[in-house]
């Protein structure tokens, strides 16, 4: 029997989870109601696209800024729920659908519901704004330079979501080159649906500061000691990776091997609303089926923190009290 600390008490950031993937499926009903439509909740996915099927519906039930507002306390609270002292989620604007406005409009509601999330639930907030790679290239470069205007505003990085099948990496250099030299971190999604080269154009083309998921780089020992000699972490997350297929199941999924390798791992639950987790899950998750032990969960949650765009006071601060949870006894449980 091993005895373990409580994971909620454990700092830690969330640093991959989407604005439109991270509704609670409360909220998803009663706005589908008051638009009069049937909501699309999740109940497994075939394919990638009826993955993005499903998130295009359920976003399309956010008629209002109030309706946006909403959403992102609920996502600063649910952080500081599950332990959380940061929280950065993810948003391509486009996929408001004009419904809130242009894109700077989406993104100075979605910023100011930020600060005032913050404030209440004394949780950090900082936005990532991603490109989609269905779209044009000369839109994520728009779409780039609008987020380095917004940087002073709570913009920390720069993202690339969608289908990896549909547009590789290399397309989006400019945009990415922007964004890096405009101070944002490059955050793009990668070696989730294709292989390991699609995780070196994101750090060779892309310049990628973090990678979200990577996790086909297990495959490429050369590339595992890239990602670690240059420090480059990976935003793992387990039960998507599971339900998207990506791993045949949680028992075999790759992140015990990337954290021998040395490569920094972070713990994530992409969206929430979509796979039926959250932050909180995943730590239990990768503890009780993976083998993690504390220590290995502390090291996940500190690699979260130093690979975020936080400040560093928070950041401080938050590592004294990983080391605090480490070193704390009382009340262990076992298992």
């Amino acid at each position: 029997m091993s005895a373990h600390r409580d994971l909620a008490a454990l700092p830690k950031a969330h640093l991959h989870v989407h604005v439109d993937g991270a509704m609670r499926r409360s909220t998803l009903l009663e706005l589908a109601g008051r638009a009069g439509v049937v909501a699309p909740l999740p109940s497994g996915y075939g394919s990638f696209a009826a993955f993005t099927d499903t998130i295009t519906a359920a976003a399309a039930c956010l008629r209002t800024p109030a309706d946006a507002q909403r959403l992102v306390h609920e996502i600063v609270e649910d952080a500081a729920l599950a332990g959380a002292v940061w929280v950065e989620p993810s948003m391509w604007p486009g996929l408001f659908g004009g419904r809130l406005g242009g894109d700077a409009e989406v993104l100075d509601v979605v910023l100011d519901a930020g600060r005032s999330a913050r404030a209440r639930y004394r949780v950090g907030f900082g936005l990532v704004v991603a490109a989609n790679r269905d779209r044009p290239p000369d839109e994520a470069v728009a779409l780039a330079r609008l987020a380095v205007r917004r940087r002073e505003h709570g913009v920390v990085g720069f993202g690339l979501d969608g289908d990896e099948t549909a547009a590789p990496g290399p397309l989006f250099a400019e945009a990415f080159a922007i964004a890096r030299d405009g101070g944002l971190l490059a955050v793009p999604h990668a070696g989730e649906l294709t292989g390991a080269q699609s995780v070196r154009d994101a750090l060779e083309v892309l310049g990628a500061d973090r990678i979200m998921h990577g996790v086909a780089a297990v495959a490429d020992p050369e590339l595992l000691d890239r990602l670690t000699a240059a420090g480059v972490a990976l935003d793992i997350c387990p039960t998507s990776n599971v339900m998207l297929s990506v791993v045949p199941s949680i028992a075999r999924h790759p992140l015990p091997a990337l954290l021998a390798r040395g490569v920094p791992c972070s713990i994530n639950a992409d969206d929430p609303l979509l796979f039926g987790t959250d932050l909180l899950t995943e730590y239990a998750r990768v503890r009780d089926h993976l083998g993690l032990t504390d220590a290995q969960l502390a090291d996940c949650a500190r690699t979260s923190l130093r690979h975020s765009g936080a400040p560093h006071d928070l950041i401080g601060s938050a590592l004294a009290g990983i080391d605090a949870w480490l070193q704390h006894t009382d009340g262990l449980t076992g298992s």
